[in-house]
């Protein structure tokens, strides 16, 4: 890659305040560690010491202690945590909190919905939900070991619902309330699940959602699930099938508030967590009860710097990283996730900085695409709102410009709030890279590796570069490693671990500045990202071809002004009689059907050929330079080369 030019100068700089009120000032001071470098330094050649430490500074208490911390007698590449011992995370999230008179009646889950109302659930009455509904699922016959999906509205009853499947043992499935029902079936059927949790509809922009539907759509393709889950929240009318469907509110709410804990292994998977690749069906990361929950912990204590009884927001849903993210890292800490159920800009672009203030959240997690969409409305609707409970802002899903950057911390941030920039993945458990309160801030930059993270930037050889874009690396593991893909360990490796050896190759590219502030510049694979929704071309495609006129697909993410991408999608025609117009509008339709409106193609182009390699791989990264008019490079390896013609002039 070409040398990266850094612009901007540090616009922030912790205050004595943020210093002296940080966790992560406290831990080093507990392990009279001086500066960060020292502790990056420590973290990473001493991973056992690291992540016992943690441990006990979360103060995660396990069910039989564990012998040892880390064996890595398999590889690197599977390493085993917390050996022989039993932890069900639920506890250290739920019941300890629940048990102690101090915190029992500390808010758990804080919950606004579009229309309005406000909910709160104390950790005491969190606890008794939980249990009510770990006594329905297993008045249902659900077990140890079932996987059990979740394809519901951020609502309170998401996070009962959550950790009365871990409770019991069952593995959690999250699901996107924005996918189709092909995205929900492919997902269920891959896991095996055998039940499901969704809800008759939600609200966005006042109208109704039915989620119901394409839930019956879903599971009518999945044979193993043996009962559906109904939460009442849009009263919109739906289908129930007899013997399947249940209503939350006929099995929930006559169970018992009491319920034991299964006693689980530290390493029994807890989730299955869907993240879309360049090719093939979704890859499921898998997690277990000592892995995503502990570093979302360690993340939101270290870099967001949350602290018992403080409020979280993160803008997300369940089915993506961020959801799960929000729910066990706060409740490790025992502080507060904040849910809200409705566009965030309805019914007026101060929506979000309305609830900020009546509900005084003290970290708010965005995304680009969101600021961006909200600057054309100007400072007025920040400025009518106290915003003074705000200590931190966090960032995730995509690169920054700088622009909306230095609006949100201008106007919003009154540039004494930190920007918390997060990049990592699903397959993390959390951040790579990550701001935290004890080190300056540039515009779009991230402070510095997660501590126990031992990443790098690297060149073409596995070298380490500076100043320069290269490849993001991780040469140690972590706790929240996933620990591999659902039943495709071969899959797993391929994707991080076969370029270098013991290397993990994340698949974005990167880069360090002189000053050591890092940047994160896109994905190096093809991975498309809408709005921060990851998907894979081949699942965007895999419909475009199920419709009888259409041979071949590739999908490719193109620049979007407010979404950061959006899809376009050439097709290559079977002999049609169709009216290309109408059948242009028919695939956009069948995709956003199939996937989810968000991932509405903007464009459905027909080609005559797609590039493609001799041993039949489709070009997509080509397809893409040539259709956005970039330099797509040495193509004399492809079969066709003619077709990039082809794409080049479509664009004159």
């Amino acid at each position: 890659m070409d040398k990266f030019t850094f612009g901007g100068n540090i616009v922030w700089k912790p205050s004595k305040d943020y210093i002296e009120r940080s966790n992560l000032k406290k831990f080093m001071d507990l392990h009279g560690i001086g500066s960060f470098d020292e502790l990056m330094e420590k973290s990473t050649s001493e991973i056992a010491w690291f992540t016992e430490t943690v441990l006990k500074f979360l103060d995660i208490k396990f069910q039989k202690p564990y012998s040892k911390v880390v064996d890595l007698s398999s590889g690197i590449q599977f390493p085993r945590w917390c050996v022989d011992g039993d932890l069900n995370i639920v506890y250290n999230c739920v019941e300890k909190w629940a048990e102690n008179p101090d915190t029992r009646d500390n808010p758990a889950v804080i919950w606004e919905d579009e229309e309005g109302e406000t909910r709160t659930l104390s950790y005491s009455e969190l606890n008794d939900e939980v249990n009510r509904c770990a006594n329905a699922l297993g008045e249902l016959g659900f077990k140890k070991g079932d996987a059990i999906g979740i394809y519901m509205p951020m609502t309170p009853e998401i996070v009962v619902a959550l950790f009365a499947i871990a409770k019991i043992g069952a593995i959690i499935l999250p699901l996107f309330s924005g996918y189709g029902p092909q995205a929900v079936a492919e997902r269920l059927n891959d896991a095996g699940a055998k039940g499901l949790f969704t809800a008759d509809g939600f609200f966005r922009r006042g109208k109704v959602v039915s989620l119901k539907d394409p839930a019956d759509r879903a599971v009518a393709e999945v044979e193993s699930i043996k009962h559906v889950i109904v939460l009442r929240r849009a009263e919109n009318k739906i289908q129930m099938k007899p013997g399947r469907d249940i209503w939350w509110h006929d099995i929930v709410s006559r169970q018992s508030a009491e319920a034991k804990l299964e006693q689980t292994s530290a390493e029994d998977v807890l989730m299955i967590i869907y993240t879309s690749g360049t090719s093939g069906k979704p890859k499921g990361t898998v997690h277990t009860h000592c892995g995503f929950p502990v570093k979302s912990a360690q993340d939101m204590a270290f870099g967001t710097d949350v602290h018992e009884g403080d409020i979280i927001y993160w803008i997300t849903d369940l089915g993506w990283m961020m959801g799960p993210w929000l729910i066990f890292g706060s409740t490790i800490l025992g502080a507060a996730c904040f849910l809200y159920d409705g566009a965030p800009d309805y019914p007026g672009p101060d929506r979000l900085w309305s609830m900020v203030e009546k509900h005084k959240i003290n970290t708010l997690g965005v995304t680009p695409t969101l600021i961006r969409a909200l600057i054309p409305f100007g400072e007025e609707p920040v400025k009518k709102h106290d915003l003074s409970s705000l200590r931190f802002f966090a960032s995730t899903s995509e690169p920054w410009n700088p622009d909306p950057w230095m609006w949100l911390f201008d106007n919003v941030g009154e540039r004494k709030r930190p920007i918390i920039n997060y990049s990592g993945g699903t397959e993390i458990s959390g951040g790579i890279v990550m701001g935290n309160p004890l080190l300056p801030l540039k515009p779009t930059a991230f402070s510095g590796a997660c501590p126990g993270i031992d990443a790098d930037v690297v060149d073409e050889n596995c070298k380490p570069v500076r100043n320069k874009v290269g490849e993001l690396i991780i040469r140690s593991p972590w706790i929240g490693m996933t620990r591999g893909f659902w039943k495709d360990d071969k899959r797993y490796l391929d994707t991080y671990w076969s370029r270098w050896e013991n290397v993990w190759v994340h698949g974005d590219w990167a880069a360090i500045d002189d000053d050591g502030l890092w940047y994160i510049l896109g994905r190096s694979d093809d991975t498309i990202k809408v709005a921060g929704k990851r998907v894979g071309p081949a699942e965007v495609e895999s419909v475009l071809v199920g419709h009888p006129s259409v041979s071949e697909a590739a999908a490719i993410g193109v620049p979007h002004e407010v979404k950061g991408s959006e899809v376009v999608c050439f097709c290559v025609l079977n002999k049609s009689d169709i009216n290309p117009d109408d059948l242009k509008e028919q695939l956009r339709s069948r995709v956003a059907d199939e996937m989810g409106k968000p991932l509405k193609p903007k464009e459905i182009i027909f080609v005559s050929d797609l590039p493609k390699t001799r041993n039949g791989k489709i070009m997509r990264r080509v397809i893409k330079k040539a259709f956005l008019g970039e330099d797509f490079g040495d193509i004399t390896s492809l079969a066709n080369p003619e077709s990039v013609e082809e794409i080049v002039k479509l664009r004159k």
